[in-house]
């Protein structure tokens, strides 16, 4: 019996048996700590009314599982006393696998911070349906590259002539593609101050006017009056005055009609019969009032101005021509002249010529 219960506690001694207890203890180990996780991250995060933190404990319990066995795996390796480079080569397998899962944790955890944003696009105002792509795969790239110098790292590879290479390349890139570049970062500024809108009327410095229609990461498209289209790069929108006609308090927007009248007409009857063209016009709005400016005297005539508001700037033309035509008829049933440039001219008579001596 001795001799049994010997043999038994000396197997329990031998590396194999040892390494083997360490892998199943870090199994357990595993297991319990993901059941403290999810008693104590769940109920913490049920808490809240956000499902941020339900998805970030749901996607992070995996990774920590895995990470304790590959933990306790890389000790039952060292236990075992391998050969030098077989013990090397197996915790190097170990690391490059934790370096996969970790990477992966990473990419679903910045995926699940763009879709969030993405929903909140009032207070996220830089990650939009049309930035979401953008956004995912530079945060793919940085976390592969961060995977791959990880992996460079834990394996002793010697990298230099790979960075080296991969830096010329790089700036050969951006040289080739330097215009790219430029509409690409000017589209997030873009979009993220926010200057305008899908579906505000916009004035460039250029001169060119429309409705913006759609804005994306290389440029931003107009719709003109002439329903022509136009698609102009970001860069050139970045670096010019934009003037957005549908910003401020609100979409309404001031039309200014300009008349002359003759000089001796009746000033209140003027500013009674252009009142009375704005309130019967019904796209102009009630408030704010319309009113009247007498602005100066000109050179032919007396210079007003009918200032009145529309709800939207796609109206300013019809407006505008419907408040000018009613105002000649206006005038014209008023008997209110409307000047117009007139040029005196005199012949000066010359005396006749002497009769020749």
């Amino acid at each position: 019996m001795e001799e049994l219960w010997s043999r038994f506690l000396g197997l329990w001694e031998t590396p194999r048996t040892q390494a083997m207890m360490i892998v199943v203890a870090s199994i357990v180990a595993a297991k319990l700590i993901d059941w403290v996780t999810a008693a104590t991250l769940l109920v913490w995060s049920r808490r809240t009314r956000s499902q941020l933190d339900d998805e970030a404990v749901r996607i992070v319990r995996g990774p920590i599982v895995r990470t304790v066995v590959l933990a306790g795996l890389a000790v039952a390796t060292r236990r075992l006393a391998l050969e030098e480079e077989v013990e090397r080569t197996t915790l190097r397998v170990l690391g490059t696998l934790a370096v996969l899962i970790w990477s992966r944790f990473a990419w679903r955890l910045f995926d699940l911070l763009l879709r969030v944003a993405r929903a909140h696009a009032d207070r996220f105002r830089l990650v939009e349906d049309r930035t979401y792509p953008l956004f995912s795969n530079l945060s793919k790239i940085v976390l592969f590259g961060a995977a791959v110098y990880a992996v460079i790292v834990i394996w002793d590879i010697d990298a230099t002539g790979w960075l080296a290479s991969a830096g010329i390349v790089g700036i050969a890139l951006g040289f080739a593609a330097k215009d790219t570049l430029a509409n690409l970062f000017a589209g997030v500024f873009v979009i993220a101050d926010a200057p305008y809108r899908v579906g505000d009327f916009i004035v460039l410095g250029s001169g060119e006017r429309g409705q913006v229609t759609n804005i994306g990461l290389r440029s931003t498209r107009l719709m003109t009056r002439d329903d022509i289209e136009i698609t102009i790069p970001n860069a050139v929108i970045a670096s010019s005055m934009v003037t957005n006609e549908t910003g401020g308090p609100h979409s309404k927007r001031r039309v200014r009609v300009k008349v002359s009248v003759a000089y001796g007409s009746d000033v209140d009857r003027v500013r009674a019969a252009l009142l009375e063209v704005a309130a019967a016009e019904p796209s102009v709005c009630p408030e704010p009032t319309p009113r009247v400016r007498f602005r100066a005297f000109g050179e032919s005539g007396l210079d007003f101005e009918l200032l009145t508001w529309i709800d939207e700037p796609v109206l300013r033309g019809r407006v505008l021509d419907a408040l000018n035509t009613a105002v000649y008829k206006r005038f014209a049933r008023e008997e209110i002249e409307i000047p117009y440039p007139k040029l005196d001219l005199y012949l000066k008579e010359t005396p006749p010529a002497a009769p020749p001596a």
